[in-house]
């Protein structure tokens, strides 16, 4: 199947050498060109350049992209979107001036999901999640990491990764799992969670790597959740099966999670509200990506992670959803990349990286995905007609998809 996608009006985000991430000053900075075509072979960019130099040449497709622009996919690469029910009641308390923390002590937040996860049947935590994928897909989504942690036994820790399991093979999304037993603390063990711990260990992990279940391992390394020891307990396990970290860390407070995830080589570490210089230079010339979730920080009206003193320094970000019940219920990436703007001072083009091959990399995909280059998998989407790719960030109550592909099929 040859598919052109012909007179675009600007096509973004090329690479003839692809990179792994971009760092720093680079952040600023996307190729692009324009009056452009795209031609895809199978689900694979077979060739891109200007529309005065294509040769004339036979297709099973043709797209008219004029007066649009042509993106590579999303990719989110911090989700929870398999769960069960919503906790707009959770909402409203904190509209009220609760605490997360006092929530959480009243059996909310996390608590409330694990249960309604626990009840559930995996045919429904499937049919739920297979409908907010298809809702992503829209808003231009191809990747998207997928965690479990609601569900804090080791049966529904893994109900949750075997739908998982099955949203990968049905899906046409690109998808990445990520075993999270240690997402918080059940009731039971509040006052000797070293026993949880081992509970992660002894049954969780071995449990997941003897299917084949999880890509990842994640932690909550956190104040009020898990601490460095408990962390480092946990990923260590998880090295044993061949499990690389991505950590939950920086969110409550200078947790040293960020530290732990760069000593432990993780890929990503998330959140990271509380991000000082010491926690900046640890991570200068690390493997790991700091992930910022700008819904989360919205929605929970949190502080904001220091992103420009972050590029300053030399690092990459990404950004992604942490699309979940509680803190930040919205996949929509597009929002995600107006936040990146309007509240961390982003250019549009350092958001685009970090919703692109910044977040591709942090879910280690960007090898295949998050750019337009050659031999990368065909995942990307085509705008309505819009003025300039600021208007991308700049609109953010509409959808600038008009049509979306993934692996070379239109959706």
């Amino acid at each position: 199947m040859r598919t052109l996608i012909k007179n675009i009006k600007s096509l973004l985000q090329v690479e003839k050498c692809p990179r792994p991430r971009v760092f720093g000053a680079d952040m600023a900075h996307i190729d692009h060109i324009e009056n452009a075509y795209l031609i895809v072979e199978d689900d694979k960019i077979a060739a891109f350049g200007k529309m005065d130099e294509l040769k004339e040449q036979t297709f099973d497709k043709e797209v008219d992209a004029t007066g649009r622009m042509v993106l590579p996919s999303f990719c989110d690469s911090h989700t929870h979107l398999v769960y069960a029910g919503s906790r707009e009641i959770e909402y409203i308390d904190k509209i009220r001036g609760l605490s997360y923390d006092e929530i959480a002590k009243r059996g909310g937040g996390i608590l409330n999901s694990a249960k309604r996860v626990q009840e559930a049947s995996g045919q429904q935590l499937y049919d739920d999640a297979m409908a907010r994928l298809d809702t992503i897909i829209r808003y231009g989504t191809g990747a998207v990491e997928i965690k479990s942690g609601y569900g804090m036994t080791p049966e529904a820790e893994l109900k949750m990764l075997r739908v998982i399991r099955r949203l990968r093979e049905n899906s046409p999304l690109t998808i990445k799992s990520t075993l999270l037993g240690a997402h918080g603390i059940p009731m039971e063990y509040r006052g000797h969670q070293e026993k949880f711990v081992d509970l992660v260990i002894e049954r969780m992990i071995p449990q997941a790597a003897e299917e084949g279940l999880a890509d990842y391992i994640d932690v909550f390394c956190d104040e009020g959740f898990f601490t460095v020891e408990d962390t480092e307990r946990m990923l260590e396990a998880g090295a044993r099966y061949g499990m690389r970290p991505k950590i939950h860390a920086n969110e409550m407070a200078c947790s040293g999670g960020i530290q732990c995830a760069v000593k432990y080589n993780a890929l990503s570490c998330d959140h990271l509200e509380y991000t000082g210089d010491a926690e900046i230079q640890c991570l200068l010339g690390s493997e790991t990506m700091p992930t910022v979730l700008p819904g989360a920080a919205f929605f929970l009206n949190m502080q904001h992670a220091p992103v420009r003193k972050m590029m300053e320094a030399g690092l990459g970000v990404a950004m992604a959803s942490d699309y979940n019940p509680g803190s930040s219920p919205s996949g929509n990436m597009q929002l995600v990349l107006s936040f990146a703007c309007v509240n961390y001072r982003m250019l549009p083009e350092e958001a685009i990286n970090a919703t692109t091959i910044n977040s591709g990399y942090a879910m280690g995909v960007s090898d295949q995905l998050g750019s337009i280059a050659v031999g990368k998998r065909a995942n990307f989407y085509i705008t309505t007609e819009i003025p300039t790719y600021e208007y991308l960030p700049y609109a953010y109550g509409e959808n600038k998809v008009w049509k979306a592909f993934l692996n070379g099929k239109e959706y």
